[in-house]
């Protein structure tokens, strides 16, 4: 059996798309190591790709579901956990690690990456003191990692991972980590998460001639990867987990549901939060997925109706269609709709733009009822942004308590969203480096290639 050491590059967002002239190391890999287009997995959202890739199952047996779901037992909505323990199967370096005893695996950055088996990772995990404030970090395994790669590269640049600020700061800084990591431990195994495209494709959408810059940063990033390996005589696989389509409007689920009368809201400090256990019926958007939940049995039938009505809503799926489809699964909603490709599911509940709780013009992803890519932005209305997010800043520096509230309430400013299956292949992810050209293959297909080139 061969001993031959492998590197799993997760290019976010990456397409047949958007290899070419701006991606010339990447469109270079796809050329010299075959390329295969990935029919995505519904929905096609981080936390369910990368648990398919890594298990071979779809979300009826891992259990992720979306980014985020309503837990019934704790009438709590969840976004964006850590625990590995939440995704069932057998991880693919535990499958490894079976067939070859003392084989190793770092997973850096990809999601549900804390209390997992894998012998090294680094995730963000930011430190929240009882004081109020948000200090930036990353979580480790084993705990000496943390301090002693921050001593060496300097902190995560948290920013740059996720809000306005986003951009390639934070892949450089995890491409930086995986090479400290090869340095030092040698795994046969990297999972690398290079997160860049995500950013601007959502911001701006795939048709903006300014994504060309952002192509060739991530090449850049991914090629140097690619040849830092390859010094070190180990293989690399690059992948993506979903294509991202231009969009051009937002639905409010949410808002169909407060006119019918089945939203709870409470009226906290003079500002509006949703109660979702109290309600009769509502649902957690995630890009161009959401779940709906159904605390009302008897209004099932008057709920689907009401979401199949919905200007930019392609299909809802029943208890049939969510077997059909791998989704039946306890987290998932009573019903699950599917956006058209040029559309995306916002959370928004309010009425009033003055009620919105105070989370909603900040960046907060776990209080959101559903995933918000409005937080890639800066409120157009604040004249001077950098003055303003310093003067923020400092004053939480000097113990004050604030909200870093910056984030508009537009979701029209969003212009590129992903979840569903593109109709057009050229916008669906891709699996680089196997040695093969065919076909599509199904998102479930993945693992037992990957499987292949681990093992040899």
């Amino acid at each position: 059996m061969s001993n031959e050491r492998t590197a799993i590059l997760n290019v976010v967002g990456l397409t047949p798309r958007l290899l070419g002239p701006h991606t010339p190391r990447l469109a270079q890999a796809a050329q010299a190591g075959g390329m295969i287009r990935v029919q995505p997995v519904l929905p096609a959202v981080t936390c369910t790709a990368q648990s398919t890739y890594l298990t071979g199952l779809p979300p009826s047996g891992h259990g992720a579901v979306a980014n985020g779901w309503f837990d019934r037992e704790l009438a709590e909505h969840h976004f964006w956990k850590q625990s590995n323990r939440l995704v069932r199967g057998e991880k693919l370096w535990e499958t490894c690690r079976a067939a070859r005893p003392g084989f190793t695996c770092a997973k850096l950055f990809w999601w549900y990456n804390m209390h997992s088996t894998a012998d090294w990772s680094i995730t963000p995990r930011p430190m929240y003191p009882a004081d109020g404030r948000k200090v930036f970090d990353v979580a480790s395994h084993p705990l000496s990692i943390r301090d002693a790669i921050k001593r060496d590269l300097g902190p995560f640049p948290f920013p740059a991972f996720w809000g306005p600020m986003a951009g390639i700061a934070s892949s450089e800084w995890i491409a930086k980590s995986a090479e400290w990591i090869e340095e030092k431990h040698r795994p046969d195994l990297s999972l690398v998460y290079l997160p860049h495209l995500d950013y601007n494709l959502q911001r701006l959408g795939p048709d903006d001639p300014r994504i060309a810059e952002d192509c060739r940063a991530i090449d850049r990033v991914t090629g140097g990867l690619l040849e830092f390996y390859a010094q070190r005589c180990v293989r690399t696989v690059v992948l993506s987990e979903y294509g991202i389509t231009a969009v051009r409007r937002s639905i409010a689920l949410n808002r169909v549901f407060r006119a019918k009368g089945w939203l709870t809201i409470k009226d906290e400090l003079g500002l509006e939060l949703l109660d979702c256990g109290a309600s009769r019926a509502f649902a957690i958007a995630d890009h161009q997925i959401a779940h709906i939940y159904v605390n009302d049995p008897a209004l099932l039938g008057a709920v689907r109706t009401a979401v199949e009505s919905v200007d930019g809503v392609a299909r809802v799926l029943g208890a049939e269609g969510k077997r059909a489809a791998g989704l039946d699964h306890a987290r998932s909603g009573d019903l699950v709709a599917f956006s058209a490709e040029d559309a995306w599911f916002n959370y928004y509940y309010w009425d009033d733009d003055a009620k919105a709780p105070d989370f909603a013009r900040c960046v907060d992803i776990h209080r959101k009822y559903g995933y918000d890519p409005v937080e890639l932005f800066i409120d157009p209305a604040i004249a001077v942004p950098k003055l303003t997010l310093a003067g923020k800043l400092l004053k939480k520096k000097l113990g004050f308590r604030g909200l870093m509230d910056v984030i508009p309430l537009d979701a029209s400013l969003v212009k590129g969203s992903h979840g569903t299956c593109p109709a057009n292949s050229d916008e669906w992810p891709v699996l680089i480096g196997t040695g093969e050209s065919e076909a599509p293959i199904a998102a479930t297909a993945v693992r037992d290639r990957l499987l292949k080139v681990c093992l040899g």
